[in-house]
């Protein structure tokens, strides 16, 4: 149920977002920049966090404080 819901939220946060990027779109250069700046912005964070839950962690990095205990 809770999925249902998150599911048709993101939907509607979909058709908003596309609505506005075809208005974006008719308007002046310096406002598609921003607004392409913004949802490379958004995109970047995104992928950034679904890497990261999805890819297992860096075994073989050691910090600093790790590489001192070694010592």
């Amino acid at each position: 149920m809770l999925f249902k819901f998150g599911l048709k939220i993101a939907i509607l946060a979909l058709e908003i977002f596309l609505a506005i990027y075809s208005i974006v779109l008719s308007d002046s250069l310096l406002v598609k920049f921003l607004f392409f700046a913004f949802s490379a912005g958004i995109i970047a964070f995104l992928v950034t966090r679904l890497t990261s839950k999805l890819l297992p962690s860096d075994k073989d990095y050691i910090s600093g404080e790790q590489e001192q205990d070694f010592r």
